[in-house]
């Protein structure tokens, strides 16, 4: 728990004496009004961010029917690596000239309802000039920013790991809503083969908290996301066991930062057997188990859980999704695909001006094949070689 008492003391705003009852700190008076009872210490009122109803219609709008989330926020470090793979270099030109394509792509917005970005793609025009912001909006799509400054190795724990970035995050989402944001994205993980450690599970959730609250302030609609490490050889069971503990966790930190559930988003990894596991799950037993933990931890108020795919192979993560929505769910359970959307996409551009139509017909395929696993009407013919292979790596860093 040092860890987490020291993003506590890092991340705290000074607050008044009337604003301290019981040890526990209080928002900030600018974002939160908080009226004291001398004769009374526990009688309390404190009224959520400004952006209440901003959240809240923001949240609805990504968690909308048939729709998901573009996760293309890779760093630039990580965008590197997969123009590597098609043998493009690094340049910003080159990371301009494929955001654009994924961006632009026309009708995109009929089945993505929100596209998280990396600081720089926020901030960016697209290669004709036009800001990719105001692109992604005449598409009908919420522009998200991730926030989080990465992992970072945990001290005291079995070799494990913690997100930084709180440290000026109230500043940065500010800014990040002048420019046109609207949601927020902060991945921490948690690792199984490693433990998980309860430092490292309090660690993560704390700092999710922390980092919604912060977000909230700000405008900007939280998406809260634990990603529970696909690597190693551990059974679906043992998944589900860590997964519970994890968002209990995690929604116990949120209710005690008074985060408004109803204008937050969720991006949980699918109940699986870890990639190493000789014993497979079917698209079903990965619904069953997925379902099963919802229904025990996520309060039905949390309007969207955005799936990631986790080194799943496209065809796999959306045939998971649909399964799950073979039923109707107290949740819009949808996607937030990085990898699951864009790996046929970016193949078929390998970095060639005249293949941007073709690439951007494939990322078509891939969206709406997601939109109609939303909706639980996927059928998973027609599917190329390529949307079935593997991607999971072990040791990813992202």
């Amino acid at each position: 728990m040092a860890a987490a008492s020291a993003t506590l003391l890092k991340s705290s705003p000074v607050v008044e004496k009337c604003e301290w009852v019981k040890g526990q700190s209080l928002r900030h008076a600018s974002a939160a009004f908080v009226r004291c009872h001398p004769t009374s210490p526990s009688a309390l009122t404190v009224r959520a961010s400004s952006y209440a109803d901003e959240l809240v219609k923001t949240a609805k709008t990504i968690a909308s029917p048939g729709r998901g989330i573009l996760a293309m926020d890779e760093s630039n470090a990580t965008c590197g690596k997969r123009l590597d793979s098609i043998g493009l270099e690094n340049t910003e030109a080159n990371r301009q000239a494929y955001r654009t394509l994924l961006v632009s792509a026309p009708g995109l917005g009929e089945y993505i309802s929100g596209a998280i970005l990396f600081e720089e793609t926020l901030y960016q025009s697209t290669t004709d000039g036009k800001k990719m912001v105001d692109v992604l909006v005449e598409q009908n799509i919420v522009p998200g920013i991730k926030v989080d400054k990465g992992l970072v190795p945990l001290p005291g724990s079995n070799n494990e790991s913690w997100c930084q970035g709180l440290d000026g995050l109230s500043s940065r989402t500010a800014a990040y809503y002048r420019q046109g944001a609207r949601f927020a994205k902060w991945r921490t993980v948690v690792s199984i083969p490693n433990g998980p450690s309860a430092l490292a599970v309090k660690e993560a959730a704390w700092g999710l908290a922390r980092y919604a609250a912060i977000s909230q302030d700000s405008g900007l609609v939280p998406i809260v996301e634990p990603e529970i490490l696909l690597d190693g050889d551990h059974g679906i069971d043992r998944t589900f066991e860590v997964a519970q503990k994890v968002w209990a966790e995690v929604f116990f930190y949120l209710a005690e930062n008074n985060v408004l559930f109803e204008g937050i988003l969720l991006k949980p990894s699918m109940v699986t057997p870890g990639a190493e596991c000789k014993d497979k799950a079917t698209p079903q037993q990965v619904a069953d188990y997925t379902l099963k933990l919802l229904h025990r931890r996520i309060p039905p108020a949390v309007p969207g859980i955005m799936f990631l795919s986790g080194g799943q192979s496209e065809v796999e993560a959306t045939l998971n999704l649909n399964a799950m929505n073979q039923s109707p769910n107290p949740w819009h359970v949808s996607f937030s695909y990085a990898r699951a959307l864009q790996n046929t996409c970016l193949k078929t551009w390998g970095g060639r001006p005249e293949n941007v139509k073709a690439a951007q017909d494939t990322l078509l395929v891939r969206a709406k094949a997601n939109s109609l696993a939303q909706l639980g009407k996927y059928t998973g013919e027609g599917e190329s070689e390529e949307a079935k292979k593997g991607m999971f790596v072990k040791g990813y860093v992202y």
